[in-house]
């Protein structure tokens, strides 16, 4: 099955992608592993695209799909894949389209993960990450540690980072509505666009995930 996962900042596309890729059994394929795993082994793509942010500038489509390419090209996803991350705009699905035309496949599904902005803002604007260890992560609603401002595991300092901040959020939430959110369109011309709802557990948004997927078959 090949899907596109698509959504607003929060609505845990890495976490769904994750589960919904092993229930699937097939790779989770995110811009940002494409990126860390071309510039560690520098690849040309990789070369480029950090002289791209080095200098502070955004790496061009072309760099991204390219990488998203050579990607989807290796043998474990000869049966399938889930994009995370990618595509970010319509000339990016215009490519992706272009590319699996030319291997003569194309895509199962793309799958909007629903949330209203005033919960993402919630979500995101509550984090609070431990100064020690980034990986312990709390929530002042969802996930609160015991003391107040005080990391369960290690007694690190809790911290809100700036990314997190309610304005920071409202300004990518505006960056996804202005440059990502369109594709949905895009593809729903296609009739490959399933909706879900990603509120609730995470287990239940998989399960919701999964029989909206099959469903759609």
């Amino acid at each position: 099955m090949r899907i596109v996962l698509v959504g607003p900042p929060g609505a845990g596309k890495g976490t769904q992608a994750a589960f919904l890729a092993k229930n699937l059994s097939i790779p989770h394929i995110s811009t940002g592993d494409l990126f860390r795993a071309n510039i560690s082994q520098g690849t040309e793509l990789g070369k480029q695209a950090k002289a791209y942010m080095d200098a502070g500038n955004l790496v061009p489509d072309e760099v991204t799909i390219g990488m998203a390419k050579d990607r989807m090209a290796k043998p474990d996803a000869e049966n399938g894949f889930l994009l995370d991350g990618f595509p970010r705009n319509v000339s990016q699905a215009e490519a992706l389209d272009v590319a699996l035309k030319a291997d003569d496949v194309k895509l199962d599904a793309v799958l909007d993960l629903e949330v209203p902005e005033d919960e993402v803002v919630k979500r995101i604007a509550g984090r609070r990450i431990c100064r020690k260890d980034s990986s312990h992560v709390f929530h002042v609603t969802y996930s609160q540690p015991k003391r107040d401002g005080v990391c369960d595991v290690c007694g690190g300092e809790l911290y809100q980072r700036e990314d997190d901040s309610e304005d920071t959020v409202r300004k990518r939430l505006e960056v996804y509505h202005t440059q990502t959110e369109p594709i949905i369109d895009y593809y729903r011309t296609q009739g490959l666009v399933v909706t879900i709802s990603a509120l609730g557990k995470v287990d239940e948004v998989t399960k919701r995930a999964m029989e909206a997927l099959k469903g759609d078959k």
